[in-house]
């Protein structure tokens, strides 16, 4: 139950699974997602914390991963759709206070 409520207030995890989220084919430099690099770079969090939190969103079964070396990760819409609206981590993701989305859009 600390985890999750840990969880419920991550602002990184929260950002990351965001940014793949809205991730897009064309936001990309490979179709397959983004790394843990790239990641890192774009929201300034060091990698070994967003390979971290990328453990906790795969875990969940909301991102997937394909390749080794490097390793690319992208959201998965459907598995997102069927997770228990009472999970931590599903409430973490909709709660969309504070949220500037001019990130993820262009207008």
């Amino acid at each position: 139950m600390e985890n999750e409520c840990a969880q419920l207030n991550d602002e990184n995890l929260k950002l990351i699974g965001l940014e793949l989220m809205f991730c897009t084919p064309e936001k990309c430099n490979n179709e397959n997602g983004l790394t843990a690099i790239e990641l890192a770079r774009k929201l300034n969090i060091p990698t070994e914390t967003v390979k971290k939190k990328l453990k906790i969103l795969f875990d969940k079964k909301i991102i997937r991963v394909t390749g080794i070396n490097p390793k690319y990760w992208k959201f998965d819409d459907f598995q997102f759709q069927k997770m228990d609206e009472n999970d931590e981590v599903y409430k973490l993701l909709c709660n969309f206070e504070n949220v500037d989305f001019s990130q993820y859009f262009e207008y």
